[in-house]
């Protein structure tokens, strides 16, 4: 199990809440189609209300004109066709790594390409994939699914019982949106197990305990103000899940109510459990004991649920947590044994380290760690005189991640990467060392091109890496059209990574793009994210403009060439990086934004980002977003960088009235944007391969047109 699953799940619709799941998390999220309080407002406080009813005829016509607008400009433009061209090669290419799961002698994968844009979700045995076969066995064709069933299904993951992983919950959503419905499926005949568990369509989280009894919470059960599950009932095999029993129930207040699963592979049983999110970053952990009863474990309220290994419950700790006379400190990895209610170190990473995940194998656990932002993978072992460190050998340099574990045979994948580099996945078997087996094709001519990291020194002192990547020719020839990307909050970090389409649609066409690293990601830490929290929040936006100011004064860019893009959370970073300092930017791509801070949390899942950003309704908090909502300090009489805005309507978790409302408000002002919106495709504005390539084609031409890259 990976570290932040749960802040995962909130931010990317995945549940991985699970330890016995496989393939790509579960969807988490549902709401209904007009924002719950828009009808309680008047429109003297808010003249565009009107564009929060998601589905509403009158919001629907404004952006059918806006895109028709936008698209007409946009797809004239002579970057697009050869971008879209490009961008669908490598989103569909065939030599793509097929990254797997491997679970139960099988390696599972999800794919995705021209023939089949929707996906098929297959296996093979893990011997074969690791001999590389191409002869996988097809468990589900979605495309086929979809027209069979006349609907339009984005596969969101399955959740598979241990140790056979032969039944599933299904995940399935409409159009790409966080709601989704989840069905029981029977891996070996390939069907939906008829009078089988089912869920309609709605905000939920299961975990499996045996063959016929699952932990469950979804939203049409009573949901939280954050509209996530409030309540978790045990459901037995062919009963109403009316006629469950409640065995867990939060307050309305908090931000939802999850039930895990671990499997102990030594005991040959299930373990359960719930999350309570009272805040996105402070929950309690309940254990189910042998009577039925959770017991709440004495962790401290800012932890994440890591992994398990041989009873001890490991946990990543983003705060200190003094336990029987221990004190483990911020950041640090510690095994917990419930039965002897004792707590060990495992690991306790240093001021440049931030620990990234961990994965339990037989005997043993391992921990994807970033060092200065280079990515480790470390193995500890427990003993009788504490954990044994060592490491896992990879290159050095670069992005280095566990891809997947077999929790019974200890065998490994992992993946290693950097920006001119493409992915190269290895097979680590349970005793030996990684064997590179599979590599990507090169998508984009990296020769010549230079990975450059600097520092530049933020407004309070901090100094705040970046990473450059260019052509050396480009960057030896003076100031050439720039891309810098940013995201800078939930602990999230942003790594240099290779990216096929990155290289080719910009980097290779002559074009600069950079990787700030500023606070309020996870680069460093729990410390680097704390930093940036709610009332400190400008220091996030400072030190991206001190990235922006050190790109110029290093003569890699100017004002006018320096183009910046981001979403959801790094959409705000655009909307506020606009507002504040339009003198910086001669263009702004925002995705997926949020940017009525006022309001936000009145918005699908906004009310379970206070933690992140602040209560609009506690006076204090609410002053501070005051100075920083990009809606709120948008001035009619201001010049802007004329941006270009990308949502999508079937984005439940974050709601496409900000994206509209804002522009709508530029409108008025006579103040020039452009605007698209895809009608399907949830929070990564894209339901299907197709649709991805179509969002990049656009944005990168945008960049193109708005920069002056040479044609």
């Amino acid at each position: 199990m990976k570290r932040n699953t749960l802040r995962a799940a909130l931010l990317t619709g995945g549940a991985a809440l699970s330890l016995s799941a496989i393939g790509a998390g579960e969807a988490q999220t549902s709401e209904d189609s007009v924002t719950n309080e828009t009808t309680q407002e008047t429109t003297s406080d808010d003249p565009y209300l009107w564009l929060e009813e998601v589905e509403g005829e009158r919001a629907l016509d404004w952006v059918r004109g806006q895109n028709d607008r936008s698209l007409e400009e946009l797809q004239s433009s002579p970057f697009y066709q050869p971008m879209l061209d490009e961008a669908a090669a490598i989103l569909t290419s065939e030599e793509r790594i097929p990254a797997a799961a491997l679970r139960g002698n099988y390696a599972y994968n999800f794919w995705q390409d021209q023939a089949h844009v929707r996906g098929l979700w297959r296996r093979m045995p893990t011997e074969a994939y690791v001999a590389g076969a191409g002869d996988w066995d097809v468990i589900l064709d979605v495309d086929k699914l979809s027209e069979d069933e006349g609907e339009n299904w984005v596969y969101k993951g399955t959740d598979c019982l241990a140790p056979d992983y032969d039944r599933c919950l299904l995940t399935l959503s409409r159009g790409g949106s966080d709601a989704a419905v989840r069905r029981e499926f029977d891996v070996k005949s390939r069907s939906f197990v008829q009078d089988g568990f089912t869920l309609e369509e709605a905000k939920a989280s299961t975990a499996w305990l045996d063959a016929d009894t699952l932990l469950v919470g979804t939203s049409t059960d009573g949901a939280t103000e954050s509209g996530y599950p409030v309540k978790t009932r045990l459901w037995k095999r062919g009963t109403p899940i009316a006629d469950a029993p409640v065995v867990f129930e939060g307050e309305s207040t908090d931000v939802g109510v999850w039930p895990f699963s671990i499997y102990d592979h030594e005991r040959g049983e299930h373990l359960g459990g719930i999350v309570r999110a009272v805040t996105f970053y402070d929950s309690e952990h309940h254990l189910r004991g042998p009577d039925g009863r959770f017991v709440k474990l004495p962790f401290p309220s800012k932890v994440d649920l890591a992994g398990y290994l041989d009873g001890q419950i490991i946990v990543s700790l983003n705060e200190p947590w003094s336990h029987d006379g221990q004190d483990f400190p911020l950041g640090a990895v510690v095994a917990y044994d419930p039965a002897a209610e004792t707590a060990e170190l495992v690991f306790s990473p240093s001021k440049t380290q931030a620990v990234q995940g961990v994965s339990s194998g037989p005997g043993r656990i391992y921990v994807s760690l970033l060092d200065d932002i280079n990515g480790r993978v470390l193995s500890f072992t427990p003993g009788e005189d504490g954990w044994t460190q060592g490491a896992v050998d990879l290159p050095p340099k670069g992005v280095a991640d566990v891809v997947s574990v077999d929790e019974a045979t200890g065998e490994m994948l992992l993946m290693h990467e950097d920006p001119v580099t493409p992915e190269t996945l290895y097979y680590k078997p349970a005793k030996g060392d990684p064997d590179a087996i599979k590599t990507s094709p090169a998508f984009y001519d990296a020769g010549g091109v230079s990975i450059r990291q600097y520092k530049a020194t933020s407004k309070d002192g901090t100094q705040v890496p970046y990473t450059v990547i260019a052509k050396d020719d480009v960057l030896e020839g003076g100031p050439a059209p720039t891309i810098q990307y940013g995201y800078g909050g939930f602990q999230v970090p942003i790594l240099p990574g290779y990216s096929g389409t990155q290289g080719k649609l910009w980097i290779e066409r002559g074009g600069v793009y950079v990787i700030a690293n500023i606070r309020g990601g996870g680069e460093y830490g729990p410390a680097w994210h704390q930093a940036g929290l709610k009332g400190e929040r400008q220091r996030i936006y400072d030190d991206f403009y001190a990235v922006s100011e050190d790109l110029i004064e290093r003569g890699i860019t100017t004002p006018k060439q320096l183009g910046i893009l981001g979403g959801s959370n790094g959409g705000l970073l655009m909307g506020v990086s606009m507002t504040q300092r339009p003198d910086l930017y001669g263009a702004i791509g925002i995705g997926v934004p949020l940017l009525d801070m006022l309001r936000y949390d009145k918005l699908l899942a906004g009310a379970s980002w206070v933690g992140e950003y602040g209560d609009p309704d506690d006076p204090e908090e609410r002053a501070f977003l005051e100075t920083i909502s990009p809606y709120q300090n948008l001035e009619e009489d201001k010049d802007y960088p004329r941006p270009f805005f990308f949502t999508s309507t079937k984005d439940d978790r974050v709601h496409p009235g900000h994206a509209r409302k804002m522009a709508r408000k530029m409108q008025a002002n006579g103040q020039p944007f452009l605007y698209y919106e895809n009608i399907e495709g949830g929070h990564g504005a894209a339901a299907n391969l197709d649709q991805t390539a179509k969002r990049l084609a656009l944005q990168y031409a945008y960049f193109a047109e708005a920069l002056g890259l040479e044609r």
